[in-house]
Formats: C-alpha cells, structure tokens, sequence
C-alpha cells in the first residue's frame, strides 16, 4: 500500500479533497494522512469520513520544539516549517513502511507506481521544479520542489528527514537568506550529501506552471499526456502541481498570476477541469450543510491596471536576474494572454 501525508487549511479544503480523489481513481491500495491545519478542515474531513483518509489534528502531532518556533513564523511559513515533522509522526506514529508527502494542490492522472518502482532501493525521493529558462529560480528557490518527496522508514531515510526537520525549526522564512529558501533550499545537495537519494526522471512528474511550457499535452484513450518539444518524447501526465490558482469573490480564478504563460492546450487539457472540479467539490460541500471557504476567496480580483502593474513587475524582475532577455519582454503581448478568467469563461 502506497501512504502519502499532506497538509492544509479550510482554505485549500477543496484541493485537498481533488487530490484525494485523484488518488482514489489511480491507485489501487493507498492511505492519506491529512494535517489539518485548523478546526473546521479536520470536523469536516472527520464527518466525510472517507475511507482512505485519516484526518490528523494538530494537537496530536505538534511537539514542544515546533511549537516554539510556531509564534515566529507567519502561516504560510509554520506550513512549511511543519512538512519534515508531519512526515516524521506519520512514519513513526503508524509504524509507516514509507511515506510520502504531497502539496494539497496536485492532482493524479495516471497511476503514481511508476514513481515508486523507479525509486527502486533507495530510501529518499525528490523532485526537480525543471524550470523552463526563462523561469529559471534555481538560485533563489531551489533546484527541487518540495511536492512529492518520499522516505523511507530506515537508517538512511530517516537521517535525511531529521536532519531536514531539524533545519527547518532552525530557519523557514518566506525569503531568500544565506543560500536558504523557506523548507525547499535545503534539498538542493541531498544527492551528493546524502546516500540514497534518488531524483525522479520521469518527465510526467511535476508537472506545473514553471515547466509546462517545454511539453504539448495531449488525450489518448482517455489518458491525459505531454509531448517533450525538445525530444518529441511522450510520457503519461502522473501529476500536475496547480501551484498559484486563486479564487475570488467576484467569480473570477487567476490560474497562477501573470508569470507564467500556457497555451490553449495547456489551459484547456489541465487547468479548466480541474478548476472545474473544485467548483463542483465547493458545491457538494455547501449541499451537505458544510459552510466553508472551500476555495478560499476573500477578496475580489484586481482590476486590469493592477493586472498590468504586476505583469510589469515581474517581468522586469526576471529581466534583471537574468531570467529573460529584454527582447523578450518587448515581444510579449500582454493582450494576448489571459491570466484571469470569470468562472463563467471556465465551465
């Protein structure tokens, strides 16, 4: 049986549940462990009552050493000081073969044992964020991405994930300081520093926002795929990393702000229904009695001069550390892409 951990709040309830059902559809044998991040996420995961799900408070997990350093980090960065230690309660709490972590906002296409057989004997597994160039964060962000990382429960695993643990309570910060990034600049030597690291090679894993752009998507027989442009090489999509989507109170979704660029295909294949899905998980929760931000819309979109201000910004940015020519930034015609997209538009 495959056992995955993840965590979230009522805000990514939705998307909590969407990878949740992904799973349920490609995996033969798996348990879920979910870290609920405040009350009303773990009552109403409690009242689901799903059959593969085990919902986890926090009381149950959080230890003296997390706790002190919790008052010092904002959410987003307690979340992330918090990924090592959940691992390590579920592993040593359930007496646990391995473990998995997963960001809540993945969803499955196609069965994840591919994964596990090219880990083989190794004890840790980790991801590239295989930026597209002009995207390339390596520097400030990470060489890996911290959405599917796997240990196991043996010497070589377990030194890996209490050294990481024991990092991150020392410093995880939403800021790049001394070579370090929030949970994620900490992997960047674990295949030279530690034995038994693996890095995944299949090219349907991590799929995202930052990557998308080297591979045409494609559906086969019901199987959503990605055509390598550089290689011509296809690969079933495992999973894809909706990294940035954002709902708002006037029925608009931005699909990862104005950074990234997709094609229709892009949008069309990955985006839209699983967008799609969360709507219609928001619905069956507010039909079961459940009132809940299940998606997390507090405020209404920005308007078009925003929009553009925060394209501005970013491309600028990425202009001066050398993430994109100024050629580059010429030819873009903001007009001809969309970012944000009236829930109307989706359906």
């Amino acid at each position: 049986m495959l056992n995955f951990c993840t965590l979230f709040n009522t805000n990514y309830l939705a998307r909590g549940l969407a990878l949740y059902e992904s799973l349920e559809k490609n995996c033969s044998s798996f348990h879920l462990y979910v870290y609920a991040f405040d009350d009303a996420s773990y009552d109403c995961l409690k009242k689901l009552n799903y059959p593969h799900l085990t919902p986890v408070a926090m009381k149950e997990w959080e230890d003296e050493a997390i706790l002190a350093v919790k008052p010092t980090r904002s959410m987003a960065e307690y979340c992330w000081t918090s990924t090592a230690t959940i691992l390590r309660y579920s592993i040593t709490h359930y007496n646990l073969e391995s473990c998995t972590y997963l960001d809540a906002d993945l969803y499955f296409y196609s069965d994840p044992q591919v994964l596990f057989d090219e880990i083989a004997d190794n004890s840790v597994a980790i991801s590239s964020h295989r930026y597209t160039p002009i995207y390339d964060q390596s520097v400030t962000s990470g060489i890996y991405c911290v959405q599917f990382m796997f240990f196991r429960n043996d010497e070589r695993g377990m030194r890996v994930l209490n050294w990481w643990r024991d990092r991150c309570i020392e410093w995880c910060f939403a800021r790049y300081e001394d070579g370090k990034f929030g949970d994620q600049k900490y992997l960047d030597n674990w295949p030279s520093q530690f034995e038994g690291v693996h890095v995944f090679k299949h090219r349907g894993e991590g799929l995202a926002p930052w990557n998308i752009q080297q591979s045409e998507p494609g559906l086969e027989n019901g199987q959503l795929t990605i055509t390598e442009i550089s290689t011509g090489k296809k690969w079933n999509a495992i999973y894809f990393h909706f990294h940035g989507v954002k709902f708002f109170t006037d029925q608009q979704v931005a699909l990862c702000g104005t950074l990234y660029e997709f094609s229709k295909d892009q949008v069309a294949l990955f985006y839209f229904p699983y967008l799609n899905r969360l709507l219609e998980i928001e619905a069956a929760l507010k039909a079961k009695g459940f009132t809940l931000n299940s998606n997390g819309a507090t405020q209404p979109a920005p308007g078009k001069a925003s929009i553009l201000v925060q394209f501005l910004k970013e491309r600028l940015l990425n202009i001066k550390m050398g993430k994109a020519s100024p050629f580059h930034f010429k030819m873009y015609n903001f007009s001809r892409h969309n970012h944000y997209y009236s829930l109307n538009q989706i359906r």
